[in-house]
């Protein structure tokens, strides 16, 4: 018996079916090309008052270059001068364009709108958002979480299973008398038909994919195995300023007890403790003192008080800008005002530990965060505020969003400590923060998220880190972990259970209802199998909102 147009079928089928495999695996891939390509190859370098054009490669660190509208911007750095829109969509998932001015940031890659910018380069190469956004990304394409390896332990098993069920038929048809060409063609046909070819795709297929569609939608994933137990969360923490709010406070009321000191004077003395943090306290007091033009003069021994405030020597005098928590630890008391009242943030300022006066500064509800709190409640996940404000501005966050609860007056090391009482009942937590003080809760928690407007010290601490400060891509990150897990397990188990039907037909148990499979349509069956969890996996792309 020949077996060339057998043979022949199989080759071009097994073929066919690794074009369309190799189609889809290249295809989730492709975005990750696409941050790639988005650095342009040249950039416009002022030097000496003279425009140069020089590749990349040769920016360095404080250079400043010119970005022309309709322009890549060549490197990440911050506005010197001009004013334009810029298109981050492709690097943060935002899509609108963000309005950039003098002091504001610029990510490398973005494109420039229609206004022309002057850029002070700070980071190059491989320290650029980019570069460590497309490591994020290959870093977790490459890490195999608990799904894969159980995976790859199943396909070690199916491949025990498929040798010892090929020479197992192969053996059984010779003893019941059939001739050697007859069983070798069984053998072959169940060999094939049983290859877990499908199941060494299933799982990395839906890994590279996720991966790359989270990437593109501001979402980076730096530890697969906590992305994909999302689906497991039953009580989402939220830090309040910059994750639900908008973070950028606006001082509402100066107000001094100290005669001696009026309010400019205490603004010049907080400015200049503050000039050296980048919290959003900070910023907005010295935009009011540059508002103001008022001179800051410099500090010294600038000392960082965790979950208090900020400390430095200015002029002589030992000056503190710090919340209730601190006036209450050395129990202080200041006059009441009625001042302090319907506002979202208080800071006092004490000389030579005198309080003088104190500064009051609103913050806004996000527009985003009333539908995030929303989704996360359809889906039967709790939500609590954890701040560091008085129980009267955490309530009002709370109730104006109907969350399930607050936790307010809460200092750094206790976060840590509101997450383990959780787990300790039972819940399985994901933390959001932004700042060092959250950095503990976010290890702590069994997903750590990181708002991506935040430092450095939160966002290496946490699992998944979202580019914008937008507290839906939290519910968009919780859904689409539950997405990517159903898409892994429909493969795993397609992948396997196809096999349950057609390794028995491979194997002849019809033949004598005339029922046979050649190895032809055995190849084709393996493709198509291959062919639909690849298919499968392509649909993940539709999940995420």
């Amino acid at each position: 018996m020949d077996f060339f147009w057998e043979l022949a079928t199989l080759i071009v089928i097994m073929l066919l079916g690794h074009w369309i495999e190799m189609k889809s695996v290249l295809g989730a891939s492709r975005a990750l090309e696409l941050l790639v390509s988005m650095m342009p190859a040249e950039a416009m370098l002022i030097r000496d008052g003279e425009t140069v054009r020089v590749r990349i490669e040769e920016l360095q660190k404080g250079d400043l270059i010119l970005v022309k509208p309709g322009e890549k911007v060549p490197a990440d750095g911050v506005v010197e001068d001009g004013e334009s829109h810029l298109n981050e969509s492709m690097l943060t998932g935002e899509s609108k364009p963000v309005k950039k001015t003098i002091d504001d940031k610029v990510i490398g890659g973005s494109v420039n709108g229609n206004g022309a910018l002057r850029v002070r380069v700070e980071h190059t190469g491989k320290e650029s958002y980019l570069n460590k956004v497309i490591k994020l990304v290959q870093d977790a394409q490459k890490t195999k979480s608990d799904t894969q390896r159980l995976a790859d332990r199943a396909a070690k098993w199916l491949t025990y299973v498929a040798l010892t069920a090929g020479f197992g038929t192969f053996a059984m048809w010779l003893m019941l008398g059939r001739d050697l060409a007859f069983a070798l063609e069984r053998m072959v046909t169940v060999m094939v038909i049983s290859c877990p070819h499908a199941l060494g795709l299933a799982v990395p297929l839906v890994v590279a994919i996720s991966t790359a569609v989270s990437a593109n939608n501001g979402l980076l994933i730096r530890n697969r195995t906590a992305f994909e137990n999302a689906r497991l969360i039953t009580t989402v923490i939220f830090d309040k300023t910059g994750t639900l709010t908008q973070g950028s406070h606006e001082i509402a009321a100066v107000v001094t007890f100290d005669k001696s000191v009026d309010e400019r004077e205490m603004l010049q003395l907080a400015a200049a403790v503050e000039q050296n943090s980048e919290h959003f306290i900070s910023q907005g007091i010295l935009r009011r003192v540059k508002e103001q033009g008022i001179a800051v003069p410099p500090s010294q021994s600038f000392n960082y008080l965790p979950g208090k405030g900020l400390e430095g020597m200015v002029e002589g005098r030992d000056v503190k800008v710090v919340g209730p928590n601190y006036l209450k630890e050395f129990n202080i008391q200041v006059p009441a005002s009625e001042a302090e009242e319907g506002v979202e943030t208080v800071v006092y300022v004490l000389v030579d530990e005198q309080a003088v006066g104190y500064i009051t500064m609103r913050d806004q509800i996000r527009e985003e965060s009333a539908e995030a709190i929303r989704v996360l409640k359809a889906n039967g996940i709790k939500n609590l505020l954890l701040t560091g404000d008085n129980e009267r501005v955490a309530k009002s966050v709370s109730d104006k969003l109907q969350m399930d609860g607050y936790l307010a007056n809460v200092l750094p090391h206790q976060k840590q400590e509101k997450v383990k009482e959780l787990q300790a009942k039972g819940e399985f937590v994901a933390m959001t923060g932004d700042g060092v003080n959250d950095a503990p809760a976010l290890a702590q928690a069994d997903v750590g998220i990181a708002v991506g407007s935040g430092t450095d010290v939160a966002a290496e601490t946490a699992d998944i880190i979202l580019v914008n400060s937008n507290p839906q891509d939290i519910a968009s990150l919780i859904l689409f972990g539950k997405a990517t897990y159903r898409k892994m397990i429909q493969n795993l188990i397609w992948a396997t259970g196809y096999n349950v039907i057609a390794l028995p037909l491979a194997a002849g148990v019809l033949y004598k209802q005339g029922i046979m499979v050649s190895p032809a349509v055995g190849a084709a069956l393996m493709s198509l199998s291959t062919v639909i969890v690849a298919i499968n996996a392509q649909l993940l792309r539709r999940q995420i909102r």
